[in-house]
């Protein structure tokens, strides 16, 4: 198929303004399913999210089907009626736990709409911008074009999981089943960031994960800390011992072997980071720090986009009720996550971090560990012509040169693409920094809603003579 006429995107995008209460309604519908993946309690409410996707996508004509896997379904929908490029687009439906209740301004799921400072309009609730949002921008103009010419510019098939804010378990083993049916010429991921409220981005660098919950036990019980204290090993500190070993006085990790297979950040790759309008103070005054506390003598960027990072994200042990309770408690657990750069292999990682904490266990004390996701990181080629053309077709929306973007986050289905589809992967996200994602009062501003409609309008017209 030719890539459409100029008068014929334009009719698309009208239509999509013209409806845009509509598929705002259609996005309130599906925020209102409280698909908790990691939460068994809301099993039923994840198939009910991919049923309500799959009858979408079969109202404007695609071949549509609920898959079942060990956890929560898969959705996959194909259009292959035209001729030309035939592109994957991943999206997931499930969305974070939302605990902290008590800080939720609105009922979670039950999307409002609140006006911003600036003028927009920002639509609150959980799953608004990750993922549920920037999902429908994709189907929605997949919609318009359908309802305007009565088919796609080019071949387009879609997966939507319910597992992606649970490490995704279960999507692996149903690409090895599936990988002949969704193989493409590139996958679309909308699950990022634009660089800022005006400038969208195409994110060409992620970083690998490597999750780790750690168990300390001591005693073979709770111990009363007067009867017991100095005597007793306490495994709250020998916690503490071994979070505390994890980094170095300048902001390194202290890991041996940590940094094998990591390179310098390409010169060139440098200087164009140097040159994008990032404010170091103040995106850290927006969380209220004032100190950069990674490694010493890296930008900010560099810290976040390109160097491995350890991060400790909770601990326990012992009584934290109300009250005090003089205890020297059993056991003591800490969930620490690694991010890692290109080069790094996620096993390898996971075994120093094992063998790091095994040294410092004393003889009387043992150690569990349990894996939370191994994923490597993963770099977006710059040649594909289908980045070239992305970003002239966002560059023509937005009024505003696209960037070209790392990121801090990971996406494991990313390196699963690649490595068990053999395709690379686009990721255009139409999120604000500001979205609070995986926090109360998550938003997604309704501007990032309808031009993120918009841009696909165009990307999929300028994939159309691929």
């Amino acid at each position: 198929m030719p890539k459409p006429a100029t008068d014929q995107i334009n009719a698309v995008l009208a239509h999509v303004d013209r409806t845009i209460d509509e598929s705002l309604e259609r996005l309130f519908e599906l925020i209102r399913i409280p698909s908790i993946s990691t939460d068994p309690a809301y099993g039923d409410h994840c198939r009910r999210a991919a049923e309500w996707l799959s009858a979408e996508l079969s109202a404007i004509g695609f071949d549509a089907s609920v898959r079942d896997t060990t956890g929560h379904p898969m959705v996959v929908g194909h259009d292959k009626a035209a001729s030309g490029a035939h592109v994957l687009f991943y999206g997931h439906y499930d969305v974070q736990p939302v605990d902290p209740l008590a800080l939720w301004d609105t009922d979670p799921f039950e999307p409002t709409l609140q006006p911003l400072e600036n003028g927009d309009t920002a639509i609150v609730a959980r799953g608004a911008s990750d993922d549920k949002g920037q999902l429908l921008t994709f189907v929605e103009a997949c919609r318009a074009w359908k309802a305007v010419t009565g088919s796609l510019p080019i071949q387009v098939s879609m997966l939507f999981e319910g597992e992606e804010e649970a490490s995704s378990p279960s999507l692996a083993p149903f690409l090895d089943k599936t990988a002949a049916e969704l193989k493409a010429d590139t996958v679309l991921v909308c699950d990022t960031d634009m660089w800022d409220r005006d400038t969208p981005a195409v994110t060409t660098m992620l970083r690998g994960m490597v999750g780790q919950e750690i168990e300390i036990s001591c005693a073979n019980r709770d111990l009363h800390s007067g009867m017991f204290g100095n005597a007793a090993r306490n495994p709250l500190q020998v916690l503490s011992d071994i979070v505390s070993s994890l980094r170095t006085p300048d902001g390194g990790v202290a890991i041996a072997g940590f940094y094998d297979g990591t390179r310098e950040l390409p010169e060139a790759v440098r200087r164009q980071w140097q040159a994008l309008p990032f404010d170091e103070e103040g995106f850290l005054r927006d969380v209220g720090l004032s100190i950069a506390a990674g490694e010493k003598g890296r930008s900010i960027l560099e810290q976040i986009w390109a160097r491995p990072t350890c991060e400790i994200n909770g601990m326990s042990g012992g009584y934290a009720g109300t009250g005090f309770k003089t205890v020297i408690p059993a056991k003591a657990s800490a969930k620490i996550s690694f991010r890692l750069v290109e080069g790094q292999d996620p096993i390898a990682i996971r075994d120093a971090f094992q063998a790091h904490v095994r040294a410092r266990i004393p003889a009387d004390c043992s150690v569990s560990f349990k894996d939370h996701g191994l994923s490597p990181a993963t770099i977006m080629p710059l040649d594909s012509p289908f980045l070239r053309k992305t970003l002239e077709a966002l560059t023509t929306e937005w009024q505003r040169e696209a960037a070209l973007a790392g990121t801090g986050g990971s996406i494991p289905i990313i390196g699963e693409f690649k490595r068990r589809l053999g395709c690379d992967a686009l990721l255009v996200g139409f999120a604000r920094f500001d979205n609070r994602v995986h926090s109360p009062n998550e938003k997604y501003d309704l501007s990032s809603f309808q031009k993120g409609i918009r841009s696909w309008v165009r990307i999929l017209a300028a994939f159309g003579d691929i």
